[in-house]
């Protein structure tokens, strides 16, 4: 597949929309996984699926993004326009407008006022009406759905790390499949990692990179927690959302799978060992 390089996006401006051909054209400097993005001008972003698995996000965000957006008390990303495939890129791809803000990687904060901002907006999310959204599935990575689909990679992971506490990490497994969410599906994000949270002099601004959406159940959306909020932080966002103790349970159990399964990629191995020690394992 021919990888959105700068030349090949540039024609592809050029030719789907040429009044934006002069305009000054850049890659962001952290890439996502994803997608490759690059700034256009000052107020544009342009996202390009890095592979065919995440081509179907591009519709779902344009389709969602502005039914979602006027119901969140932090902005979103906008889409302006939608690309077409063509000779030099094989995918839908997406025009967005730029939302100005630092990720909660780099950004300095506090970080139970970060839990707080980022309860106000998942409750938020919550209470959106779900009925016609897209379910979770193979194109979010099932985020949104039953934990239960990775029962088989989990086990046969957890097998093969002696550097764990087997029995612990073994029972927080079972006690996250023991449930399911029996409330009506609400909206998850599917990745709320500090890359795709924006801040602005401390305080949440925007959440970016929908992707992963889908609606079903919120446990998907508390398993970042574990890897990347302090216990305080983390108690604090707990204490703030009207979830039980079971849904945490499952939060548990994404998290576990999420950290057996990145921590040998050295770009994930820091942030899968704080979610195996906030989880005492």
């Amino acid at each position: 597949m021919a990888q959105p390089t700068l030349q090949r996006v540039q024609r592809l401006v050029a030719r789907q929309f040429p009044q934006w051909a002069s305009e000054e054209l850049r890659p962001v400097p952290n890439q996502g996984w994803d997608n490759r993005s690059y700034r256009l001008g000052c107020d544009k972003v342009l996202r390009l699926p890095s592979a065919e698995r995440y081509a179907p996000q591009v519709l779902k965000e344009q389709t969602w993004l502005p039914r979602l957006a006027p119901h969140l008390p932090v902005a979103i990303p906008e889409p302006l326009a939608l690309g077409l495939p063509d000779g030099d890129y094989p995918w839908h791809w997406s025009v967005m407008r730029w939302i100005d803000g630092e990720t909660a990687q780099t950004a300095p904060c506090d970080p139970v006022r970060l839990a707080h901002d980022l309860a106000t907006f998942l409750g938020a999310l919550h209470r959106i009406d779900a009925g016609a959204g897209p379910a979770a599935g193979r194109d979010n990575f099932h985020r949104g759905g039953d934990l239960s689909v990775y029962d088989a990679e989990t086990r046969a992971v957890l097998d093969q790390h002696p550097a764990i506490h087997l029995p612990k990490a073994r029972a927080i497994w079972d006690r996250a499949l023991s449930s399911h969410w029996s409330g009506a599906p609400v909206w998850v994000h599917g990745d709320l990692a500090p890359g795709n949270l924006l801040l602005r002099q401390g305080r949440l601004v925007a959440v970016i990179d929908w992707g992963s959406s889908a609606v079903g159940d919120p446990a998907c959306d508390l398993a970042p927690a574990f890897a990347d909020l302090s216990t305080r932080a983390r108690t604090a966002l707990r204490q703030s959302l009207p979830l039980d103790d079971a849904t945490w349970d499952r939060a548990k159990g994404w998290a576990l799978w999420k950290a057996l399964i990145t921590r040998t990629d050295p770009t994930q191995a820091d942030r899968a060992a704080r979610t195996l020690r906030a989880l005492r394992l």
